[in-house]
C-alpha cells in the first residue's frame, strides 16, 4: 500500500478534496460489513479496468474528509483478509487481487482498499447475492467515477487482448520448438512426473526429483548466484509403456490446521486486547506466509498451484493455513511490542 499516494488522493484544495472520483478512485463515507456486496461490485469493476483505490472516511456533497467513526474503524480493523478473499472467490472468477490498510491524515483515520488490475480478464460474477448488487454472469467495469455493467466496446477490447496474449504465447512456444526441432522436443508434466516425447518415448521422473525441480525466470539464470537447480545424471532408459499411479498426498490440514481467523483467535486467548490488524502485521512483517515452519499456501485448485510452481509467484487471493508454532511466534512478537 503506497501511503504517500493515498495521502495525495486525500489532498485538500480549499475546503474540498482536490481529487474527484474516477476510474481509479472511489470515496465512501463509512465502512460497514453490510455493504460488502456493494464494495465487491466495485472490486470487480476496478479489476476489469486498471485497478484502483476505495477510501472510507470521506463525506459526499461537498467532498470533504471526515475520517472513520469509532464504530466504523472497529469494523474495518476486524476485516479478515482471507475471509474476504473467500467471499470474492465465491462470487467471482477469476480471482481478484486486493489489499487493505488504515492511513492517518491530519489526525483522522481512513480505511483503504487497493484493488489491482486483473491479470486474466474479464472477472465475471458467478452467482447472485442477497441484496441484488451482484448477478450471475454479469461483468462489472469501472468507468469515470462509477461502476456499472460493462459496455460492448470495453468488453470487446478485453476479449481481443486475451486472444492476442494467447496467440503470442503459442507463437513463443512454437519458436522454441522450432529452434530445437520437433524431433528433439518433449513435454515435462510435473503432475504425473513424466517427460513425454510421444506415446512410445516416455521418461519417468521419480517423485522425489519432481519435488526438487525449480524453475528459473527467463533471463535471470546465473551459474554462481542463481537459485539451485536440478541436474539429472546417469543412464536414461525410455520405456514403451508407463502406468502412472495417482498418489494421495499427505493431508496438509493435519500439519497446518489453522486458518488466519483461527490463528487470530488463538493469539487472543493469550493477548485478549490485541487488535486484529496487529496480528496481520506480525504475519506480514515477519514473512510467516513464506516460511513452511509456520504456514503453507492452501491452493484452491491445481491451476493456482501450477502457476506458483511454474513462476515462483503466489497467485492472487491464495489463503495461507498455519500451525501451532505460528501462534506462538505471533504471540512472542506482539509481547515484545
Amino acid at each position: 500500500m503506497d501511503e504517500q499516494h493515498i495521502k495525495e488522493l486525500l489532498r485538500m484544495k480549499g475546503k474540498t478534496l482536490y481529487h474527484r472520483e474516477s476510474r481509479e478512485l472511489e470515496f465512501k463515507e463509512q465502512f460497514n460489513f453490510a455493504g460488502l456486496s456493494d464494495y465487491f461490485r466495485d472490486f470487480a469493476g476496478f479489476a476489469n479496468n486498471v485497478g484502483g483505490y476505495m477510501i472510507f472516511g470521506v463525506k459526499d456533497a461537498p467532498r470533504v474528509p471526515c475520517g472513520l467513526t469509532a464504530a466504523s474503524l472497529d469494523q474495518f480493523d476486524k476485516i479478515d483478509p482471507e475471509l474476504i478473499t473467500g467471499y470474492l472467490l465465491d462470487f467471482f472468477s477469476p480471482s481478484i487481487d486486493w489489499g487493505c490498510a488504515t492511513v492517518e491524515v491530519d489526525g483522522m483515520t481512513f480505511g483503504v482498499f487497493r484493488i489491482f488490475e486483473a491479470t486474466t480478464k474479464p472477472v465475471i460474477a458467478k452467482k447472485n447475492d442477497d441484496r441484488g448488487n451482484l448477478k450471475n454472469g454479469e461483468i462489472y467495469y469501472r468507468y469515470g467515477g462509477r461502476t456499472q455493467v460493462i459496455l460492448h466496446a470495453e468488453l470487446e477490447a478485453i476479449i481481443n487482448k486475451r486472444i492476442e496474449r494467447t496467440n503470442r504465447e503459442w507463437v513463443h512456444l512454437m519458436e522454441k520448438i522450432g529452434k530445437v526441432g520437433p524431433s528433439n522436443a518433449a513435454i515435462l508434466d510435473t503432475e504425473k512426473g513424466v517427460i513425454e516425447k510421444d506415446p512410445d518415448n516416455i521418461l519417468v521422473v521419480d517423485d522425489e526429483l519432481v519435488e526438487k525441480i525449480k524453475f528459473i525466470k527467463e533471463g535471470a539464470f546465473n551459474e554462481k548466484e542463481g537459485a539451485s537447480t536440478l541436474r539429472l545424471v546417469g543412464d536414461v532408459v525410455p520405456v514403451s509403456k508407463v502406468e502412472i499411479t495417482k498418489k494421495v498426498k499427505e493431508d496438509i490440514l493435519k500439519r497446518y490446521p489453522l486458518s488466519a481467523t483461527d490463528l487470530a483467535n488463538e493469539v487472543r486467548k493469550t493477548l485478549p486486547n490485541v487488535k486484529q490488524n496487529k496480528i496481520w502485521e506480525a504475519i506480514r512483517d515477519n514473512g510467516l506466509k513464506h516460511n513452511h515452519d509456520y504456514s503453507v499456501f492452501n491452493f484452491r485448485n491445481k491451476t493456482a498451484q501450477d502457476e506458483y510452481e511454474r513462476l515462483g509467484i503466489v497467485p492472487p487471493a491464495t489463503p495461507s493455513i498455519y500451525n501451532g508454532e505460528a501462534v506462538e511466534f505471533v504471540i512472542n512478537v506482539l509481547k515484545d511490542e
